[in-house]
C-alpha cells in the first residue's frame, strides 16, 4: 500500500510526533508497504511524481526525544511562506495520491479532530479516532463531564479559564493541567495558594482552559484499547517524580510493567473501564487511557489519548507485545483497521 506517516506539525508534541513517525515509518516500510515520512507542516518543496517509491532519507534523524519542548518558533521560520495555514507544501496533495494516511500526531491539529474532518471531507482514509471522537477526547473537560455522567471513576476536579473563580474548592494537593495538552506538558502539583498560582501560569502558557483536579498519591498504569478490546494493564514508576515528559520519553527515568503486578481484579477493573470509555467517547481503531490507583486500591481514570505515542519509551507499543503483537505488527493492525473503516 501507498501510505503517508503524518508527523511533525507545530504542538508542543512536536519532537514527541516526529519520533513516532520514524518508528511507524521504518516499520511499514518493512512491512513491505511504500511508505513515507511527511512534516505535515513542513511539507515537501521537491517534485513529488514517484514519491512513493523513495526513501525518506531524514527518518533516521528522530530516534530520540528531548528533554525539553521544542522551540516552535524556530520551527515556524523555516516556512518560506512565513507558517500560513497548517499545511505545509504539497502535503494535502500527496495524501490524497495515498492509500492511507497513518497519523502519527500528537496534541494540536493532529488530535483535536480538525485534520480528521478536513481529510473525512477530502475522502483521505486514516488511521485513529475520528473528528467527533478526538473532538471529544482532546478536551480534558468535556472528558470529565462524561466521565461523571456515565460513572467511570475519575478525580474531582474543576475547569476553568483565565481570571475565572473557582466553582469549587478543590483540596490540597492540587494537579493543574492544560485542558487540551498532551505528554504531561504544562502539569504540575501544587501544595499550597503560591504554588498554585505559579501552576496556573505554567499551564495558560499551552491553552485558555485548565485543570484543577484533587491529587490522588498512588501508581500510574495505563491500558490501550484495539478495536474495541483492551490490552494488558501496563504499570508506569518514575525513578523520580511523577510521570511527567522528562520520564517518559527519555529511557531509564521509568521502570515499566507489563502486564502489571496487581491482583487480577484490579486489572480486569482498568481493562473493563478502558473499553467503556472507548465507548463513551466515540473512539475508533485504538487508543489508550491512564489511571491512578490510590493507596487503599482505589482506581481514578484520568484521561483518553486517541493517537497514543509510538516512540521507543512509549507505552502502547509494550501492551502490544505482552499481547504477543510486535511493532510491526501493531502498526499493520492499525494500518488494516483504517482500511476495513
Amino acid at each position: 500500500m501507498k501510505i503517508v506517516v503524518l508527523a511533525g506539525g507545530i504542538s508542543s508534541e512536536r519532537d514527541v510526533s516526529l519520533s513516532s513517525g520514524g518508528m511507524i515509518y521504518r516499520a511499514l516500510r518493512k512491512n513491505g508497504h511504500q511508505a513515507i515520512l511527511l512534516d505535515v507542516y513542513l511539507g515537501y518543496e521537491e517534485e513529488t511524481e514517484g514519491i512513493f517509491g523513495r526513501d525518506t532519507d531524514w527518518a533516521d534523524t528522530v530516534m530520540a526525544v528531548g528533554e525539553e519542548c521544542p522551540d516552535l518558533e524556530a520551527v515556524k521560520a523555516l516556512r518560506g511562506d512565513g507558517g500560513k495555514g497548517f499545511f505545509g507544501p504539497h502535503v494535502l496533495e500527496i495524501c490524497q495520491e495515498a492509500d492511507c494516511v497513518f497519523l502519527a500526531l500528537h496534541g494540536a491539529n493532529g488530535e483535536d479532530g480538525r485534520i480528521q474532518a478536513c481529510f473525512d471531507l477530502l475522502g483521505i482514509p486514516y488511521t485513529g479516532a475520528d473528528f467527533t471522537g478526538s473532538c471529544l477526547a482532546i478536551d480534558k473537560g468535556i472528558t470529565k463531564d462524561l466521565f461523571r455522567a456515565h460513572g467511570v471513576p475519575t478525580p474531582r476536579g474543576i475547569r476553568m479559564k483565565r481570571g475565572e473563580r473557582e466553582t469549587e474548592e478543590i483540596p490540597y494537593p492540587r494537579i493543574v493541567k492544560t485542558s487540551c495538552g498532551g505528554s504531561s506538558i504544562g502539569v504540575c502539583i501544587a501544595n499550597d495558594t503560591s504554588e498554585y498560582e505559579r501552576a496556573k501560569e505554567e499551564a495558560f502558557r499551552y491553552g485558555g482552559e485548565v485543570i484543577v483536579e484533587q491529587y490522588i498519591k498512588g501508581r500510574e498504569f495505563s491500558v490501550g484499547v484495539m478495536d474495541g478490546k483492551a490490552l494488558p494493564v501496563i504499570e508506569m514508576a518514575p525513578k523520580e517524580g511523577f510521570y511527567d515528559y522528562r520520564n517518559k520519553y527519555q529511557a531509564g527515568t521509568t521502570v515499566e510493567t507489563c502486564p502489571a503486578q496487581i491482583p487480577e481484579e484490579k486489572s480486569r477493573r482498568m481493562q473493563e473501564i478502558a473499553e467503556q470509555v472507548f465507548a463513551i467517547l466515540r473512539l475508533k481503531s485504538y487508543a489508550r487511557m491512564d489511571y491512578i490507583m490510590s493507596g487503599d486500591g482505589e482506581i481514578y481514570c484520568l484521561e483518553a489519548n486517541t493517537l497514543p505515542g509510538m516512540t521507543p519509551t512509549s507505552l502502547l507499543p509494550q501492551e502490544a507485545a505482552a499481547a504477543g503483537m510486535d511493532f510491526g505488527q501493531l502498526c499493520e493492525e492499525i494500518v488494516q483497521m483504517a482500511h476495513r473503516r
